[in-house]
């Protein structure tokens, strides 16, 4: 997952299920500086649990600003 930032902000990126829940958080409110920044996701959940193969929603949260989007797990 890739995104750039203008400005020096607390960013949050974490995975959905299609139910809405929350199945991995990968950043968790962490001060990044201003540029283009990348985050990797391996499969499984915030219990370490893997997850099966399908579609998830992963949602980029800095400021007033979200950004959602879908995307496909293959193993």
């Amino acid at each position: 997952i890739e995104y750039v930032l203008p400005l020096q902000k607390n960013v949050t990126v974490r995975i959905y299920n299609m139910l809405g829940q929350v199945v991995r958080t990968l950043v968790n409110n962490e001060m990044k500086p201003a540029g283009h920044h990348s985050v990797s996701w391996n499969g499984f959940n915030d219990a370490g649990m893997k997850v099966a193969s399908g579609a998830y929603i992963y949602s980029l949260e800095w400021g007033n600003f979200r950004k959602t989007n879908k995307m496909m797990l293959m193993k």
